[in-house]
């Protein structure tokens, strides 16, 4: 499967942004989908993720009340809608999906993720 994120820009704190990643070459709905980023000199940083019905959701807690992850299986598209965003949000966010059956645990882990898309910029200032 390819995965295509956009939606990345410049905002200022406080503001927000939604972030897309479409789909394409598989079914989409055979995957579950995860958001990660990564800042420059940090390792990659698990941010959300959802299952392939839509019905289970993971966050970091750092995200948790500001972002949520939501997905249209008929668009072939995951999202990822970031509210009251903060300069330590700003990363390089990626998109990724996993045939594996997500729960808790490994929701989190690169690993469980097959296919990851290109990043997408989000930057945040003061």
């Amino acid at each position: 499967v390819q995965l295509q994120a956009s939606g990345g820009g410049l905002v200022q704190a406080g503001g927000s942004l939604r972030l897309s990643c479409a789909a394409s070459g598989r079914t989409f709905s055979s995957y579950d989908m995860g958001w990660f980023r990564q800042a420059p000199g940090k390792e990659r940083e698990f941010v959300a993720a959802i299952s392939r019905s839509g019905a289970n959701t993971y966050y970091l807690d750092s995200v948790k009340g500001r972002f949520t992850i939501a997905r249209d299986n008929a668009k072939n598209t995951v999202y990822l809608q970031m509210s009251s965003l903060k300069p330590e949000d700003t990363a390089a966010y990626y998109c990724a999906a996993g045939s594996k059956a997500l729960y808790r645990a490994i929701a989190p882990v690169t690993g469980t993720y097959e296919y990851w898309g290109q990043g997408t910029q989000v930057t945040v200032s003061s």
